[in-house]
């Protein structure tokens, strides 16, 4: 299920091999016919269990509803993808337009398919519990624990791309320059900081350099007046005291052995995970909004819902394409809820 061949259940390659599709809409390959495939099946899903809640009412009720579901949710992605991809662009992100429509898309698709999946337990309440209330809440439930699944997809697939730096491309770089910085070779500090260690040589008059520490008994290079180069062992036992200058510490101060100056601290390779470990992980600003987004999605959709109502259609009235708007999805709610 790797290779995204031709084929009507588009969803059965997300659920097996999501982490394909994130590669896919990372590469940008092939994405106009992949959100063509999640388009198609997400309408006949969507259709499908929209005349399960229209046949509360009537055949009419069903068809009408069969159309307006799939209508719902790709007016409402019409609506809130421009403000995603601008909160984006506004951030720095790098994604494209395609790819903003295809994550969106694999999380519609998700919600879609669950939801038809959920229409024969609809259909038997239907049948067996006649109830307009009850009828609605639980296909309200169905739709929402749906839509939730769906947008855990979407949140995902965006960390998917911030892993490979598209919604913060300056973080990336930065965390590409401080894993070069680890692998780069470690320069040396300052003599007698390795607890044991022995001074191999006293630097040169009037050179500046500071004595190199090195372990005890450890051959050592030393150069003769005459230029040549000659090897000794270092000597096995520590002096007593090491005489080596600090910078910062008053002249001719010394340390014992294994002793370290005041206000030193140990110089470590940046290895990504125990430099900063304590602190929080920062998330990057469009992981942020994405979530302000998906609250923003829930809503213009639920006020949408109200708007095309009827979906389910009340029995003890008569057809109609559209009701009047007055009040909201969420008072609706609340007033189904106390009457039952």
């Amino acid at each position: 299920m790797s290779g995204d061949r031709p084929s009507p259940l588009v969803i059965e390659r997300i659920l097996r091999d999501r982490e394909g599709i994130w590669q896919q809409i990372v590469a940008e390959r092939d994405l106009n016919a992949l959100t063509g495939r999640m388009l198609t099946s997400s309408a006949i899903a969507l259709a499908c269990y929209g005349a399960v809640l229209g046949f509360f009412h009537s055949p009419l009720m069903a068809l009408t509803s069969a159309l307006k579901l799939p209508l719902l949710f790709l007016v409402t992605l019409a609506i809130c993808l421009p403000t995603l991809y601008l909160f984006n662009l506004v951030f720095g992100a790098r994604l494209s337009v395609r790819q903003s429509l295809a994550l969106v898309m694999v999380a519609i698709t998700v919600t879609s398919m669950l939801a038809v999946a959920f229409a024969p337990i609809s259909l038997f309440f239907l049948i067996t519990a006649n109830d307009y209330g009850f009828f609605k809440l639980l296909n309200v439930a169905i739709l929402t624990l749906s839509a939730l699944v769906g947008l855990r997809f979407l949140t995902s697939g965006m960390q998917v791309l911030n892993d490979h730096g598209l919604l913060a491309p300056e973080a990336a770089n930065a965390k590409v320059g401080e894993q070069a910085a680890a692998q780069a070779p470690v320069q040396a500090v300052p003599a007698a900081v390795a607890v044991g260690a022995t001074p191999a040589a006293a630097p040169a008059a009037g050179q500046g350099a500071e004595p190199v520490a090195v372990p005890a008994g450890a051959t050592v290079a030393e150069s003769t007046p005459n230029g040549a180069v000659t090897t000794a062992p270092a000597p096995t036992q520590a002096p007593a005291q090491v005489p080596t200058q600090w910078a910062g510490q008053p002249a001719g101060a010394s340390f014992p052995p294994g002793m370290l100056p005041p206000g030193y601290v140990a110089q470590r390779p940046w290895d990504g995970r125990t430099a900063r470990r304590g602190e929080p992980a920062q998330r990057p600003a469009s992981m942020t909004l994405l979530y302000i987004w998906i609250l923003l999605f829930g809503f213009v959709g639920t006020q949408l819902a109200w708007t095309l109502r009827p979906f389910f259609g009340d029995p003890g009235q008569d057809f109609a394409f559209f009701r009047s708007i007055d009040g909201n999805f969420y008072a609706e709610i609340l007033r189904t809820i106390a009457n039952l």
